[in-house]
């Protein structure tokens, strides 16, 4: 057989032969430091043997190697199960961004919280033993035969199946086969912790029964996990699920529908902050705003492409009885093309910046719902610009620009640009015109060099019907997403007929490009939250100010005077006249996260004067209430960036 390596060369090996015998061939140091290797881009296992393919050894130290040992640690996790619940029944397993998991299912309760003392302690005999793992191979009937009383391991079994064999890891007792690749023995799984337990469909199906996710993470260093421990719980403290229910921002009931958000009034005044903003901002950058309905005509949708690329995350169509089926928008840009066929175009039209919050339902999986970042009903701040062809570069420009003003006034500075193309063998997922995309991909490239502006390129990333700029910010989770985007699009224009009148006279295509500077209002009041950690700055914050009287009898009144005169200046305010101790209050304005603390007693009372308390600073600072109102306005006015 014939495998090509990284560096372009070609060699010969004996039929048969391993990612071992390969690391061998090629040193014995390598042959030491190899953990697995990956043929044609896929984890294969040490002990594997190999087809003609392009080869890569990875040893234990790289990015590869840590996910060889989070697989190996899943399956020293699924044999000390094995060990300890002889009858359990074992779904996926595998690893995600930061360490490994398995699906279990047991009759008599799930395996819990409560059982991790036994469960780490059960491995720790497994790791410190330095049990062997053999990788394994069978018929397909002896591995349905090993599984027959397991139906989600009867079910992979068939799944991996390759001309009747089946490759699995053996454990002790237990043989694993949904792992890809395992280390050689489970003492190579140095240190380790078992983290946390969650509910997961079994192959993320609502439709199928509930499994119970067992999670965990390991290291070759116990510094490496304590580094990872700190960040995981920084994470935690940043999770906007737990902050928004810290805050009371939004909740999920499940009676409603999972992915279907309840905004409470704070999280509610945090999105009409947001919304407010950005409509301002559009406008005053020459966009106009419109409504449009969120259902339409499945038609509109076949027109598109959406019914043809999209539908398997579009909800099914509603018969409304007399032949029309209405459809759930998936996309706005449907009906913002609808607005500029309504008038006839001229070339003095363009470039038409059509804008709006437009609400849109995705038939998201149940289990890849999360919180507000993740959701089946969501409002988008869309907006689409219709241009000629000249005016492509100068608009494409012009929207980044308002982008970055954008997240200036937010204080986002952790982000990166990616060009996202398509991928020319998936004609099944884009639009087959192979010149439409080489011209858009080129035009795109081409305006980001032109502004020097540094990007990375990602092949498979694109829409269905044209390339993007993508904004990519890491989430407090340690994850990455799109913020933002600005598409090119030629294809819809096409399909749907659109023409201006050119300075000839002559009927010309448009272009289309569409764009979102601040993702949905859900995904971004997400990202928000757990980049500002809930302590939302001044002009963002639910509640700006608490003014708290030191004696309920006598300065109730002035307390209830100076809120008065912040609301009449639009500045969200309450006064807590609740009978408790005044300690307890200001640690309730602190939990709660409001930006200015004020006291008020008789020096206050007597000289117009507050006493100030910032969030999160222990000092306090007496000063004239109209100074303290100037405070506030240059907080307003600068987006709380402190700025001269």
């Amino acid at each position: 057989m014939e495998l090509k390596f990284p560096d372009g060369t070609v060699k010969e090996f004996e039929d048969g032969a391993t990612v071992k015998d390969v690391a061998a061939s090629i040193s014995m140091s390598l042959a030491k430091k190899a953990v697995c290797g990956k043929l044609d881009g896929k984890l294969v296992d040490l002990n594997q043997k190999l087809s003609d393919g392009s080869i890569e050894i990875v040893a234990k130290d790289s990015d590869d190697g840590r996910i060889a040992l989070w697989h190996t640690a899943a399956v020293v996790l699924a044999a000390a199960l094995h060990d300890l619940y002889p009858n359990i029944k074992f779904g996926e397993g595998g690893v995600t961004e930061h360490g490994f998991y398995f699906d279990t299912d047991k009759e008599d309760g799930q395996v819990g919280e409560a059982d991790f003392e036994k469960l780490t302690k059960k491995m720790e005999e497994i790791v410190k033993a330095k049990e062997k793992i053999e990788f394994v191979e069978y018929d397909l009937d002896e591995a349905l035969k090993l599984v027959e009383n397991d139906e989600y391991q009867t079910e992979i079994v068939k799944e991996n199946a390759e001309d009747g064999k089946v490759y699995g890891h053996k454990l002790l007792n237990h043989v694993d086969f949904t792992s890809p690749v395992s280390l050689e023995d489970a003492g190579k799984v140095k240190v380790f912790k078992v983290l946390s337990v969650a509910g997961a469909y079994w192959k993320g199906a609502s439709s199928n029964p509930m499994l119970q996710r067992i999670y965990g993470t390991a290291f070759s260093k116990q510094k490496e996990l304590d580094e990872e421990l700190k960040r995981q719980q920084e994470a935690h403290e940043r999770d906007h699920r737990v902050i928004g229910n810290n805050l009371d921002l939004f909740f999920v009931d499940p009676k409603v529908g999972a992915g279907l958000p309840y905004w409470m009034p704070n999280g509610a005044t945090i999105r009409r902050t947001i919304e407010r903003y950005i409509i301002d901002k559009e406008v005053s950058w020459g966009y106009e705003h419109v409504y449009t309905p969120i259902l339409a005509n499945v038609d509109l949708y076949k027109q598109s492409g959406h019914w043809d690329h999209y539908r398997e995350d579009m909800f099914p169509p509603m018969d409304m009885g007399d032949g029309e089926l209405l459809e759930l928008r998936p996309m706005n840009c449907p009906s913002h093309i609808q607005i500029y066929n309504r008038h006839i175009r001229s070339y003095r039209d363009l470039p038409l910046r059509i804008a709006e919050l437009g609400m849109m339902h995705r038939y998201e999986k149940s289990g890849a719902l999360t919180g507000l970042s993740r959701v089946r009903e969501m409002t988008l701040n869309d907006g689409h610009t219709f241009v000629t062809p000249d005016q492509i570069e100068a608009e494409f420009k012009r929207t980044l620009q308002l982008m970055v003003e954008v997240y200036h006034d937010f204080n986002i500075n952790d982000y990166r640009f990616r060009l996202s193309y398509r991928d020319p063998k998936n004609t099944h997922k884009y639009y087959d015109d192979d010149e439409m995309w080489e011209k858009s991909q080129r035009m795109l490239k081409a305006a980001m060099d032109d502004l020097g502006l540094e990007y990375f390129e990602a092949e498979g990333e694109a829409a269905f019907y044209g390339p993007k700029l993508d904004v990519q910010t890491k989430t407090a989770l340690g994850g990455e997403e799109t913020l933002s985007t600005i598409q090119l699009d030629f294809l819809l224009p096409e399909r749907f007929d659109l023409k201006y009148v050119g300075a000839d006279g002559e009927e010309h295509r448009p272009v289309m490009i569409h764009r979102g500077i601040v993702s949905t209002m859900e995904r971004f009041t997400a990202y928000l939250t757990e980049m500002y950690k809930g302590a939302f700055p001044t002009w963002l914050a639910p509640k700006q100010v608490e003014v708290i009287p030191v004696n309920l009898n006598l300065h109730t009144d002035y307390a209830r005077k100076l809120a008065s005169a912040l609301a009449a200046r639009q500045i969200r305010v309450s006064v807590d006249d609740r009978n408790e101790k005044m300690g307890y209050k200001i640690r309730q304005a602190q939990v709660n996260k409001v930006p200015y603390t004020l006291v008020v007693g008789d020096n206050e009372k007597e000289q117009g004067t507050v006493t100030v308390r910032r969030y999160g600073q222990e000092k306090t600072e007496t000063m004239a209430f109209d100074d303290f109102k100037k405070i506030l306005d240059h907080d307003l006015e600068t987006y709380s960036r402190n700025e001269d």
